[in-house]
This record gives C-alpha cells, sequence and structure tokens, in this order.
C-alpha cells in the first residue's frame, strides 16, 4: 500500500511584504503553513536576513563580532557597501543608535543625513530603526522616512509610547513599519489594531514581538512567536496575520556565552566560535517558530543560517 503523507489544512495566510524599489526589491512572509511545511501548501518566499549596520562605531560590540567589519565599521556608507558588495546582503539594518541621548544624542536632522548617504551607496533595501529610545525615536523615524520617502523601505520599531508618530510617518512616506511588543500576544494584537486603525496597511506591518538570546528566555520567545504564526494561520486571525521580525544580533551578542574570555571560561571553548554558533541557534530557532525577517551581524553566523535555509527547502 502507498504511504500518503498526511497533511494539515490551515484557513488562514500571512501577508507577504516587499521592500525596495525598481528591480532591488526582497519579499518575505505569503506562506499558508507553518515554517518549513513545505509538503502542506505554498511557501512564495523565502526568509530573508539582513546584515545588521550602525550610524555610529560599534565600540560597545564584543571583539569577536567587532572583527569582521574592523576596515569599515567607523563609516556606515562605507560598512553598507561592503555588506552589499562582499557580503552579497540581501537587505541591510541601518541602526541610528548615536541618536540615543546615552551615546551621542545625534539630533534628527544627523540621522536623516545617515539614512540619505547610505540610500545613495547601495540598492539593496534598507531597514531603518531607532535607538530604542521611546521618546527620541518618534522625533528621529519621523526624520528618517521623509529622508526615505517613497524608498519602500521598513521603520521601526513603533511601541505603544510612540507608535502614532511613527505610523503617520510611515503612512506618509510610503514605507513598512515594525510594531514592536514585549512578549505578549496580546499586547502584540492590540498594538496591530492601534496602528491599522491609524491608517496603515495590514499589508504593511510586520510583527516584532521581541528577541532573546539563547540560555536567556528563548524558550518563552519561541511559545510567543509560535502562538502568533498559529493565530494567524489556524485561528485566522486578520491581526496577527503580518510576516514576524526576529532581531536577533542586538540580543544574542551582549550574553556573557557570547563575550566571556578562554581564560575566565576555558572549558567552554573558543570565544569566536561560541558568540556564532550562538547567534545561530538563536536565529534558527525564531525561524523555526515563524519569524521570516532576520536582523544578524556575524558573517558566518549569517552564511550557515543560510545554508539551513537551503537545506529545508
Amino acid at each position: 500500500m502507498a504511504f500518503t503523507l498526511p497533511k494539515e489544512a490551515y484557513t488562514g495566510k500571512v501577508y507577504s511584504v516587499t521592500i525596495g524599489t525598481d528591480d532591488n526589491t526582497v519579499a518575505f512572509g505569503g506562506e499558508n503553513v507553518l515554517p518549513f511545511h513545505i509538503f502542506e501548501g505554498v511557501v512564495p518566499n523565502r526568509p530573508v536576513i539582513a546584515y545588521e549596520i550602525q550610524d555610529v562605531p560599534p565600540d560597545d560590540w564584543p571583539e569577536n563580532i567587532q572583527k569582521p567589519f574592523e576596515t569599515v565599521s567607523n563609516d556606515p556608507v562605507t560598512w553598507a557597501k561592503f555588506c552589499q558588495d562582499v557580503l552579497k546582503a540581501k537587505a541591510i539594518t541601518l541602526r541610528l543608535k548615536g541618536t540615543h541621548p546615552d551615546r551621542q544624542n545625534r539630533s534628527p536632522e544627523d540621522a536623516a543625513k545617515t539614512v540619505k548617504d547610505v540610500l545613495s551607496a547601495i540598492n539593496v533595501p534598507l531597514i531603518i530603526l531607532g535607538s530604542n529610545h521611546t521618546e527620541k525615536d518618534a522625533a528621529v523615524l519621523v526624520a528618517a522616512a521623509e529622508a526615505a520617502k517613497d524608498k519602500n523601505c521598513i521603520i521601526g520599531k513603533a511601541q505603544e509610547a510612540n507608535y502614532k508618530t511613527i505610523v503617520a510617518a510611515a503612512i506618509a512616506n510610503n514605507h513598512k513599519l515594525i510594531a514592536m511588543s514585549e512578549l505578549d500576544v496580546n499586547l502584540s494584537k492590540q498594538l496591530n489594531i492601534l496602528i491599522t486603525q491609524m491608517g496603515l496597511d495590514r499589508e504593511k506591518l510586520i510583527i516584532d514581538p521581541m528577541c532573546s538570546a539563547l540560555g536567556y528566555g528563548l524558550e518563552y520567545t519561541y511559545s510567543v512567536v509560535e502562538r502568533i504564526r498559529v493565530a494567524a494561520l489556524v485561528q485566522n486571525d486578520l491581526t496577527m496575520q503580518a510576516p514576524m521580525l526576529g532581531d536577533i544580533g542586538m540580543y544574542v551578542w551582549k550574553v556573557k556565552e557570547t563575550q566571556a574570555s578562554e581564560m575566565d571560561m576555558p572549558q567552554w571553548g573558543s570565544t569566536e566560535e561560541r558568540g556564532i554558533t550562538w547567534e545561530a541557534v538563536t536565529a534558527i530557532a525564531l525561524l523555526l517558530a515563524g519569524a521570516e525577517l532576520l536582523i544578524m551581524r556575524h558573517p558566518r553566523a549569517v552564511g550557515s543560517i543560510e545554508r539551513v535555509i537551503e537545506e529545508l527547502y
């Protein structure tokens, strides 16, 4: 007797989001099945990985993640071109870390100039993030969105404390938007509803349920991401059918396991290999839970995840 593969039927579908302009676009989302269940339905787009750069030198990054970019990270334009031309990035994330009041407190005008300079130097799509200071981001992301008008970028992150200003900027300048809540399915749903009530199309929204690194609450993060994806596909919840973001690098490269020296922790092995593996394992967990867009740092970790995606497809 021939074996018939059992298949689940899902009533919902994740929206497909496309970023970039002209022929230089990438798309993610669009599936009507759980992650990598290609045998059950339609998966039009593979997950996208965006390399992270900053507007200021990453002097707070561990040495092993600074090293691959040590010749380019003093200038965001040079850094962006390196990611595009040498690392073959499909997308780039510009984090405006220097605008944070506790860093360089750079102005919205400075941020806008950096965005324009980076956009003029690259062809791949750009994701523009603030410094995660809700009050400052409200001003910075408005200026950044205006500087990138009609370039079909992603801007973020819109949070409960500042979403109104950032949503208005995304609508006015034709961008996609990241909505971030803090590891709570209900809070994520509530924020999505508030944002779409302002007039942003659901198809222009990306959910950031918040991330955590391996060993630092990843299991809980996994369950939240999984519940959001199940709500979208099984329960056909229209408010939860946006693609999801895993902002991996910023959470992974600040934990002890990616920073502790071999002298301090000889039983843990190579610090460099440990950090790369920590980022890759965190990334694949988020992909399996339901994320379609990842922001990562180390080129070798990115390469590992790209190979995993290729093998699973």
